[in-house]
């Protein structure tokens, strides 16, 4: 398929975006992995989460973050015994799969998927599961620009991490034709399977779109639905997880007095990731009983929010 400017308005913007928020570069997270120590049964991390610490003014408000995530952390613990009536109202359907023990967790996206791949990192660390993130900026998508490139590692990729579980964050790059997002779709629900792991769909935030994604944004929002479709038709093997629930149907930049999304209209801040989060494992938790989350207190303030692509926020 063709795109309006060709590849070179991908890559332009894809540097524009780098250039506007210093740390977004894929080597700011690259390839990490929480793994089960057999030895002591806490979980170790193997991998660079994070450069060195930031000089910059960026990181001296680390301590604002540090307060205003401790503060989220307390918020999200009361939410976490709420009562069965506060629960989300659409249940996982009858046929979605489940199991006894928690499944190692891969995560596919694009760079909001790098965003809210640190919190999710850290949150299943503290709840003993193993993690990869192989979310990549700029790009990542199974459909859209350069997504034939993507097809041509990605398989051996998915197959190399022996994931139970992968988790597709839909992307800003899902462009194409109805056919063309199902298509896409289709293959990567192959691919998981191929792997005997489920496939699990995240729809995006709300963006604010630029005159780079405005022309796209047809395509975006019809992506959900596909997914939706493509995972109904899946005999069990993928579902897909409505964000729109920690969202809302609009952009917001910020909640309870804090930044929430980044300004650039698409992105997350610190908070925003550790809510997306938050909610991800307990969506988690009712597929996989073997699944206990730790409390938010011990992963929302371990140092993830001060890594230098939540600058901007």
């Amino acid at each position: 398929m063709t795109f309006p400017g060709g590849a070179a308005e991908v890559l332009r913007h894809i540097r524009d975006m780098t250039a506007q928020a210093p740390g977004h570069g894929p080597e700011t997270i690259g390839a990490m992995t929480t793994t089960q120590n057999p030895d002591t049964m806490s979980p170790t991390r193997t991998g660079s989460l994070t450069g060195p610490a930031s000089t910059s003014p960026r990181g001296r408000t680390a301590l604002a973050t540090t307060a205003a995530l401790t503060s989220l952390a307390l918020a999200l613990t009361a939410c976490t015994g709420s009562s069965e009536a506060d629960a989300p109202s659409t249940p996982p359907a009858s046929d979605a799969p489940t199991t006894t023990a928690p499944p190692k967790v891969l995560l596919l996206g694009d760079s909001v998927g790098q965003d809210v791949a640190l919190a999710l990192d850290a949150a299943f660390e503290a709840s003993g599961v193993e993690f990869e993130s192989l979310a990549s900026e700029g790009g990542g998508n199974v459909v859209g620009p350069f997504s034939e490139e993507r097809w041509e590692t990605l398989p051996e990729e998915v197959e190399t991490a022996e994931p139970g579980l992968v988790i597709y964050q839909i992307t800003g790059y899902d462009w194409g034709t109805e056919e063309e997002q199902r298509e896409g779709y289709e293959k990567l629900v192959d691919t998981v399977t191929d792997v005997d792991a489920t496939l699990l769909f995240v729809t995006m935030p709300p963006i604010e779109p630029d005159e780079f994604y405005e022309p796209h944004m047809e395509d975006l929002e019809r992506a959900p639905e596909v997914a939706r479709s493509v995972a109904a038709d899946s005999d069990g093997r993928a579902e897909v997880l409505e964000a729109g629930e920690v969202w809302g149907d609009d952009y917001q930049a910020s909640r309870d007095g804090e930044p929430d999304r980044n300004p650039d209209g698409i992105h997350l801040c610190p908070q925003g990731a550790a809510r997306l989060t938050h909610w991800m494992l307990d969506q988690l938790e009712t597929r996989f009983p073997g699944l206990t989350p730790a409390a938010p207190e011990e992963w929302a303030d371990t140092g993830w929010a001060s890594d230098d692509r939540f600058g901007a926020c």
